[in-house]
């Protein structure tokens, strides 16, 4: 009898070491997260090359595996977001890097959307970054 409800005690002590791991591992929220460009400005021409880093910015680390699921580069910051221009994304050369190859039509600024999932968090990291375009 003794060892029954010692067995319970042991088990009920599991279950709620594991609900309470489970509700503490998620510590991060998805509006800890940011996309930043790596340079602020490219020529303008075909197949540039831009590169984002996505931040945790808590801890201002750099976040791999990210599951990049929009991207759109347009004239909006100029008041042209119908001159839009197709993005290619490109594999990344260090961890938390993300690269895109586009075509920049034309000077001015360019407005670069990423929406993207980071593993292990709800919901989803969307940012608009203006990039400039340089004769």
């Amino acid at each position: 009898m003794k060892t029954s409800t010692f067995a319970r005690a042991v088990q009920a002590a599991l279950i709620a070491a594991a609900i309470g791991g489970a509700s503490t591992a998620a510590l991060a929220d998805i509006k800890d997260y940011k996309f930043e460009l790596v340079d602020q400005s490219v020529q303008a021409g075909p197949d540039k090359v831009i590169t984002v880093r996505l931040v945790n910015t808590k801890t201002g680390k750099p976040v791999p595996d990210a599951v990049i699921f929009a991207s759109r580069l347009d004239m909006a910051p100029d008041g042209m977001q119908e001159m839009a221009t197709k993005v290619t994304a490109m594999p990344g050369t260090e961890p938390g890097t993300y690269r895109f190859k586009a075509t920049f039509g034309m000077a001015g600024r360019w407005q670069l959307s990423l929406g993207a999932k980071v593993q292990g968090e709800t919901g989803a990291v969307e940012n608009k970054l203006v990039i400039t375009a340089q004769k």
